[in-house]
């Protein structure tokens, strides 16, 4: 059971994270490896698999590490339960298993937007032109098409639930049992994805930010909202103790600002009505929020040790432009496709299926609305218990107003990156959905404009894209690498069982999958002496000596050494974002003068003078395998210096 599960997270970790690189594997190959599961799980009780996982130390030389904590391998756990518990393993293979819970999760995420767009529209046509707007953008919409085992794949789903769950929470006249479903649904499915993926906090932060803004303009009953800030706290603190005492989750800006509103709330509750103090406590609630939220924040910090997630704050400031670095790490994160600016081409496609226009034309008309009630209240008009079709007054139901601020947060971080693009697509899908199909929101544009009807015609847009989605689903491709596949059969074949190879992170973890062999580290960014050891082991593209390079692998017992051409001669669009390029501005081998780049260092670099066979360089490494992208040296563990 510990080796499946291992193949399987190990798999997971390698498709994560080969969305930054260029693929170096054979798939069928990676996939082969995980029916390790069906041999071994007779072997291992659940138990000792389970603590084999969490103290593992059979990956990362001179590393013991919890392997279900820092890949966030729970959702494997289950998958090998259910395998074994489902007596699946005479049914099916253990690789078919494990894809096929991820595609049904992915049906469920489709069904909770289609069911969300129907509570809001109150017509199942709206939940349609969800699921015919998300399959037609789905480049836009999901990693599925081409990294099935990554983490959002797994969680997302379940926040598509919890997030149906509160659209119907969060209704006015909620009969009592549906409104108790509702809850219990939120609680579960809350706590669920919180397991699920290692940075769902910081999503359901900004959920907590939608519900406190929605709070603040009193468009909500009080008393939901802060059941639901309850559920928060729960979750946190059940997480925090089933994962392993997960620091992260303690210092979370969620776990601050749930603490920071439900201590302002009790604040008002014990103050007198109609004095001054609540009049101004009234009036500076949104600041006092934020300055205890902040307050909370930097004391949990500052007493509660945590390293975890360290590295995306920081890449935060540098990417807001609050500070510079040439930290070769954050510099290599701040370089990749995924995390810069969404492209033309992006807004294109959302546009060519008219998702985009439709979306911005509801956002519009509900944000109109929104302010109108706003400044009602601010008027001292009360809302409305029931809102009629004919009031045209759709900003004055609160879970519409939740999910307009909710797409608007959203939608300002993938402007920022990229790579948030999942999470924010199908929720415009929802949302334009849910404005094209409700007769509420077009009355509240027609009363503005003083019409009585208006015949709307929209098209079902999958009938014009059905030709193009089958011809793409008709397509077979599969990659095909030879000389990897070379380089790991020469591994399993020649490379002794004690071995322990070095070279790029991302390629140690296809060894690990395919061959079993241990490596000196993995393409993992929430361990500081991970990230350490990454930078350390790149410094075989650099201009930096033998003896550097040698003291370096030995020190974490290496046997191996791999170069590969394709990075050591890499030729990238953005000169600067060549992890050559960046190795030496982290090393401080390249001079910048009034826009010219000026290199300097006594030594040549690495990759390429150990190819040349000449001294110090064969005293140290002495080559045992090449192909056309591959250079495997020995390390020498008898060293002898000749000329």
């Amino acid at each position: 059971l510990f080796v499946g599960i291992l193949q399987l997270a190990l798999q997971n970790l390698y498709l994560q994270w080969s969305n930054l690189f260029s693929p170096t594997f054979e798939y069928t190959c990676t996939l082969s490896r995980t029916a390790v599961v069906s041999d071994s799980k007779n072997n291992f009780l659940l138990s000792v698999g389970v603590y084999e996982l969490t103290h593992n130390n059979k990956t990362v030389s001179l590393k013991t590490i919890n392997a279900v904590q820092q890949m966030t391998l729970y959702p494997e756990l289950i998958a090998s339960v259910l395998y074994q518990a489902s007596g699946s393993e005479e049914v099916i293979e253990p690789v078919y298993f494990y894809i096929g819970i991820v595609f049904g999760l992915q049906g469920i995420y489709v069904t909770a937007l289609f069911v969300t767009s129907w509570v809001m529209s109150g017509t199942w046509l709206a939940g349609m032109l969800t699921v015919a707007w998300f399959i037609i953008n789905r480049t836009d919409t999901t990693r599925i098409d081409y990294s099935i085992p990554s983490r959002e794949n797994w969680a997302l789903p379940y926040f598509a639930c919890q997030v149906a769950a509160l659209t119907g929470y969060l209704k006015k006249n909620l009969n009592c049992s549906a409104e108790k479903f509702c809850y219990l649904l939120v609680s579960a499915s809350t706590y669920t994805f919180m397991m699920m993926w290692e940075y769902s906090h910081y999503l359901l932060f900004l959920q907590a930010v939608s519900l406190f803004l929605l709070d603040s303009f009193a468009l909500a009953q009080s008393e939901k909202v802060h059941e639901v800030y309850k559920i928060y706290m729960f979750s946190l603190f059940l997480g925090y103790l089933l994962q392993f005492e997960n620091s992260a989750l303690l210092v979370s800006p969620l776990l601050s600002l749930v603490a920071a509103l439900m201590l302002s709330k009790y604040l008002q509750m014990n103050v007198k009505k109609g004095t001054f103090v609540s009049r101004m406590l009234k009036i500076m609630y949104i600041y006092l929020v934020l300055t205890v939220t902040l307050t909370l924040n930097l004391l949990l910090k500052m007493f509660v040790p945590h390293k975890e997630n360290e590295h995306l704050l920081k890449f935060l400031e540098i990417k807001l432009g609050l500070n510079t670095t040439k930290n070769f790490t954050m510099n290599w994160l701040l370089c990749q496709e995924s995390l810069q600016a969404p492209s033309q081409d992006f807004f294109l496609r959302l546009t060519q299926s008219s998702l985009l226009p439709f979306y911005i034309l509801v956002l519009i008309i509900c944000l109109f609305s929104v302010t109108q009630v706003i400044f009602r209240r601010i008027c001292g008009e009360p809302l409305k218990e029931t809102v009629k079709l004919e009031d045209g007054r759709i900003g004055e139901r609160p879970e519409i107003v939740y999910h307009v601020i909710h797409t608007i947060l959203l939608g300002s971080l993938a402007m920022c990156l990229e790579g948030m693009k999942y999470l924010w697509t199908p929720y415009v899908c929802m949302l334009a959905a849910f404005g094209v199909c409700s007769p509420e929101l077009w009355m509240t544009l027609f009363k503005w404009l003083r019409l009585k009807a208006v015949t709307i015609h929209n098209p079902f847009l999958l009938t014009s894209f059905f030709p193009r989605i089958m011809t793409e689903l008709s397509e077979l491709q599969e990659f095909y690498d030879p000389d990897t596949v070379e380089l790991m059969t020469w591994i399993k074949r020649q490379a002794p069982v004690a071995a322990v190879f070095a070279g790029s992170p991302q390629l140690m973890g296809v060894i690990k999958l395919c061959t079993g062999w241990m490596v000196s580290s993995l393409p993992l960014y929430n361990d500081d002496d991970l990230l350490k050891r990454n930078e350390n082991i790149y410094q075989i593209y650099s201009k930096r000596s033998a003896e550097d390079i040698y003291k370096i692998l030995t020190s974490y017992k290496a046997n191996f050494l791999i170069i590969e051409d394709s990075i050591c001669n890499e030729v990238g669009p953005v000169r600067g974002c060549r992890v050559k390029d960046l190795l030496d501005i982290a090393n401080g081998h390249v001079v910048c003068e009034e826009g010219d780049s000026y290199a300097y260092s006594k030594y040549g670099r690495f990759c390429h003078e150990i190819k040349m066979n000449y001294s110090p360089y064969v005293n140290y490494f002495t080559r045992v395998y090449w192909n056309r992208s591959y250079f495997v040296y020995r390390i020498n563990t008898v060293i002898s210096f000749q000329s």
